[in-house]
């Protein structure tokens, strides 16, 4: 428990049960799975969250009865996305997805891909955007080869991180 400023306990967030490493995530999976719950699992580097993110996860969380969300962890982004990147470090982003109430896990992976994270997990239905096209999904692979399915979830238009960021310089380069 953290302390306010006059002493008293103050519960940490109501979410942070919600981050997990590896290994509580796997146990939590296979937790799910052995009360028979449909575990969907989608990754992505989730830099400032938008709209287009929730609806996105919502949309995934709709597919199962529970959501694992991999989030890449800075150095991860910065390999995928390039050095300017994350603007949100890993642990913020975390928080702020736990928060959801779509999401039900969120666990970070410092590989460039969620390969071996799914390949831990076994989810039963892998979930990315409409902008993959199927046969080059992460982890289809693993996941089909363990009796699983692999579902695309229409993108939001005009929802982008790297739009949101050219917005905001735009509006906020000096004159």
């Amino acid at each position: 428990m953290k302390r306010s400023r006059k002493g008293r306990s103050v519960p940490g967030p109501t979410y942070a049960g919600k981050i997990r490493d590896r290994d509580a995530a796997v146990a939590a999976v296979r937790d799910w799975q052995g009360a028979g719950k449909t575990v969907v699992f989608t990754n992505g580097c989730f830099d400032l969250l938008h709209w287009g993110h929730v609806r996105f996860l919502d949309a995934a969380r709709t597919l199962g009865d529970t959501l694992v969300v991999g989030l890449n962890t800075d150095a991860s982004v910065r390999g995928v996305k390039g050095t300017g990147r994350p603007i949100v470090p890993a642990a913020e982003r975390a928080e702020v997805l736990a928060a959801l109430a779509a999401v039900d896990l969120v666990v970070l992976f410092d590989e460039p891909d969620p390969d071996a994270l799914i390949a831990a997990l076994h989810p039963d239905i892998l979930v990315k955007g409409a902008d993959w096209p199927p046969d080059q999904i992460i982890g289809r692979e693993v996941v089909e080869a363990g009796g699983g399915v692999v579902k695309s979830v229409p993108l939001t238009p005009g929802a982008s991180t790297s739009g949101l960021i050219a917005r905001i310089l735009e509006r906020h380069r000096p004159k």
